[in-house]
């Protein structure tokens, strides 16, 4: 046998005419990435070796010194923010770096550091993108969509609108973080029928930039969005010595939270025009398609209700004070546990989440923990809020937002009110400005971090998506940014004050 049929009959190769090709094709050598790299670890390094830092001090004098420990958790912060804004490895390998430079820099001891990498906030929002995909799974999920779309129609200008109105309504009644979870495979659905296949689109960025973005704005209407309204109002009790009402916090939030929602779809409008006004024929074959899918199934119904259950006793924790010592991580898992137990899901399904999601956020509670017990955080407040403890009162209050915004980019919004609320009610008096303004105007700011994933879950959900890099939201959360503070300062100079809410002292 010649030595042709021999390579041949044992599966190798055969050698093209003319002698052997040597392939010499390299990918060019990625200068940005390297560049970013670099500059992440010079921002580490150049504020971890840097000189010690002077005291921050408080209107009444107190010093808020900062230590070895907490200047290297800034430096630890610039490196991650760098990376995660440029995508220079993977988002969650950055919040891998995070665990690792703690330990190996001796900011916080690895079992700190990596401690975090579990936190129950972490596992909460392991549990509610299970939710996700098994509402995908069993297809309730499609069914849902193809309810929608017959409902909505055909002009990709109203699916925006029907998608973020759910998704803001749905907020009032659930965590952003869960109902980010059950919207994404809905809008994956919406998606499939746009005719663009898995590829980016401008339709696709706004749709799923967009749900991430009202997943933020709903959430601050109630008590039940999310879990910062609740610690923000304990602190205000603590400090001012008044109590604030789930239906008080409403009344104010509502008019915000809505208006809110209606710009997010007027940005994505501007922003991610659809490059198509319509899809023709969308109605119909939604109604054939959800036709073709039959009557709901015996395990349809059973997901609905098990996700129904959890989130009733979520919703009803702030009314019965008997179910308030229930951890609601535990209770989202539940779930969780009952769907692999009745075969819903199954290994292959454990496998296929998204990790580096999961990874990303769990970066995001390390580097906020971090910054929390070494108190640079509080540092960093004290220093910006005391540059205007001598401004005009609007000023002050729009610092504040301003503040809480950009912090909660970076670490848990909860952090951000912890660190910034206490030392705003301290300030406040001294420029006759009411603390009802300063816990309303934090809040709102708190709930809508438009700049990176780690600020909040929904972000980090809609990424899952692969319709957008992580540099096109930070682009595009700018002027949603801008948009979001001339709303509070709307809302501070003329909606709350015209609802009834106490603005100065005097």
């Amino acid at each position: 046998m010649a030595d042709k049929d021999i390579k041949t009959s044992q599966g190798l190769p055969e050698p093209p005419p003319g002698g052997i090709e040597i392939a010499s094709s390299k990918a060019p050598f990625d200068w940005k990435r390297v560049f970013f790299i670099l500059l992440g670890l010079g921002f580490f390094l150049t504020f971890y070796y840097m000189d010690p830092l002077p005291d921050a001090i408080d209107p009444m004098g107190v010093h808020f010194p900062l230590s070895p420990e907490g200047k290297a958790a800034i430096a630890l912060f610039l490196m991650a923010g760098t990376w995660w804004v440029f995508e220079v490895v993977p988002i969650g390998v950055t919040s891998l770096a995070i665990g690792v430079f703690q330990a190996l820099f001796m900011i916080r001891p690895a079992e700190k550091a990596f401690k975090d990498f579990m936190d129950p906030s972490v596992l909460f929002i392991f549990g509610s993108i299970v939710i996700g995909m098994v509402f995908t799974k069993t297809g309730l999920t499609k069914r849902l969509a193809y309810k929608m779309l017959t409902i909505v129609g055909e002009k990709t200008s109203m699916i925006y609108l029907g998608c973020f109105v759910v998704t803001g309504a749905m907020t009032h009644i659930m965590a952003h973080t869960a109902v980010a979870a059950t919207m994404f495979p809905l809008l994956m659905a919406i998606y499939s029928l746009y005719g663009e296949g898995d590829k980016p689109t401008k339709f696709g960025k706004g749709l799923f930039i967009g749900m991430a973005f009202v997943a933020g704005a709903g959430s601050i209407v109630t008590l039940l969005g999310a879990a910062r309204g609740a610690v923000a109002i304990g602190f205000y009790k603590d400090i001012v010595g008044q109590s604030i009402s789930f239906f008080e916090l409403t009344k104010y939030m509502f008019p915000i939270g809505w208006l809110m929602v209606f710009l997010c779809w007027v940005m994505m409008m501007v922003m991610f025009k659809p490059e198509k006004k319509v899809i023709p024929g969308l109605r119909e074959k939604a109604a054939r398609l959800y036709k073709e899918m039959g009557s709901i199934t015996g395990k349809e119904i059973f997901v609905g209700l098990a996700v129904f259950g959890v989130i009733l006793v979520l919703s009803l924790q702030s009314f019965i004070p008997a179910l308030k010592p229930l951890n609601k991580s535990a209770l989202v898992l539940v779930s969780t546990l009952v769907f692999f137990i009745f075969k819903i899901l199954s290994i292959e399904d454990l496998e296929a989440i998204p990790w580096n999601i999961i990874l990303l956020f769990a970066g995001a509670m390390s580097i906020g923990f971090c910054l929390w017990e070494t108190e640079a955080a509080k540092w960093l407040a004290v220093n910006w809020l005391t540059m205007f403890k001598e401004a005009n009162w609007f000023i002050f209050v729009m610092s504040i937002a301003f503040f809480v915004m950009i912090m909660t980019n970076f670490i848990m919004n909860v952090a951000a009110i912890a660190i910034s609320l206490p030392v705003a009610l301290v300030i406040a008096p001294y420029l006759g400005v009411a603390p009802e303004v300063i816990l309303y105007a934090s809040l709102v700011t708190a709930g809508m971090p438009f700049l990176l994933l780690v600020g909040a879950a929904p972000n980090a959900i809609a990424y899952d998506s692969k319709q957008f890099t992580t540099g096109e939201f930070f682009v595009s959360g700018i002027p949603a940014s801008i948009v979001l503070m001339a709303v509070i300062a709307l809302a501070i100079a003329i909606i709350w004050p015209l609802m009834g809410m106490p603005i100065t002292l005097n």
